[in-house]
């Protein structure tokens, strides 16, 4: 096979991921006909075609896929080349591709924008998705680093704890169980039970807690999403099991209202983790680092900003600002 350049590659990856050389040129802020050009000089160092049309679409043939992945792969080595070079010089930088499950989206842009300052040449690609599919973004090398609950059973990860993660139930104000002052599992079965789907680290924690407790536990709505449990929740349509962390700004507002249900609130840990068998690039590890030490204490000053009543200005209403803000 003939010498590649970058370019060529950047843009076979590009087409791979985007199925469309217009999309694959502005993913990677060239013309079309460079891109073009770039799939047709890689095609003849190769010797075969590596992409066919379906229908208004572009994809890979297998020769294609094959090289999309070596493509990858060097690309990303040279990046990690660049971030290790930045490193050696004592700058950190780099791109820091991390994973999280949707119950931890809240949590790490506060934690980002602080591991971010004082370290400009830090780029952020940040993907959010069921845990599920942040195990396969994982496995598949798409991701450095990964936010969840339990660490995944289907291949070795290094796994650091560096927060609590209290799980509750929640109801609309005006819902009858609202005003009560102690609740028994048993008394939420005639509520629809608002719940994330099967494999959520929620929906493992809600089960554990009505096993142990020996009783049955009648799931009334399945859902995919946190912003749907909540809104269904405090539209009064059930009673929503829920992680504390992403229901403080509605708690705030009055839309939800916690339940003072026995054995609650569940509580589990919050888990920073790579592939075992992978040195991760120098950022990452830096990230790692940062957030096992300061993850806790950065989320307790987010929940307490959260909780912290209104003040109105002018007519409108403005959150007070934490004594932290500003600070590096």
């Amino acid at each position: 096979m003939y010498p590649a350049s970058f370019k060529q590659l950047q843009a076979l990856v590009q087409v791979a991921r985007h199925g469309s050389v217009s999309r694959a040129a502005e993913a990677i802020h060239v013309t079309q006909p460079a891109v073009s050009l770039h799939l047709k000089l890689l095609e003849e160092a190769a010797g075969t075609p590596l992409t066919r049309k379906q229908g208004r679409n572009i994809q890979m043939t297998a020769a294609g896929e094959l090289l999309v992945d070596y493509a990858e792969r060097i690309l990303r080595l040279w990046e990690e080349a660049g971030d290790e070079i930045a490193a050696f010089k004592g700058v950190t930088s780099g791109t820091l591709r991390i994973g999280a499950v949707m119950t931890a989206e809240h949590l790490l842009p506060p934690m980002l924008v602080r591991f971010t300052t004082g370290r400009p040449h830090v780029r952020i690609r940040l993907q959010v998705g069921s845990r599920p599919e942040v195990i396969g973004m994982l496995s598949r090398d798409e991701i450095d680093l990964a936010i969840m609950g339990t660490p995944p059973r289907e291949f070795p990860t290094s796994a650091s704890r560096f927060a609590r993660h209290p799980m509750a139930f929640y109801a609309a104000p005006g819902h009858p169980l609202a005003s009560a002052l102690k609740l028994r599992l048993s008394e939420l079965t005639d509520h629809n039970l608002l719940v994330r789907e099967r494999g959520s680290g929620t929906r493992a924690a809600i089960e554990k807690l009505y096993q142990d407790a020996g009783a049955p536990l009648s799931i009334g709505s399945e859902l995919s999403s946190n912003e749907a449990i909540k809104q269904m929740t405090a539209a009064g349509l059930g009673i929503g099991f829920l992680s504390v962390h992403a229901c403080t700004l509605e708690v705030r507002n009055r839309l939800l209202a916690p339940l003072p249900v026995a054995g609650t609130p569940v509580s589990a840990d919050w888990h920073v983790m790579h592939k075992a068998d992978h040195a991760i690039p120098t950022v990452a590890a830096a990230f790692h680092e940062f957030i096992v030490e300061h993850g806790q204490q950065l989320i307790h000053d987010e929940l307490e900003r959260e909780r912290r009543p209104v003040r109105r200005v002018g007519g409108r209403p403005i959150a007070a600002a934490s004594p932290r803000a500003g600070r590096s």
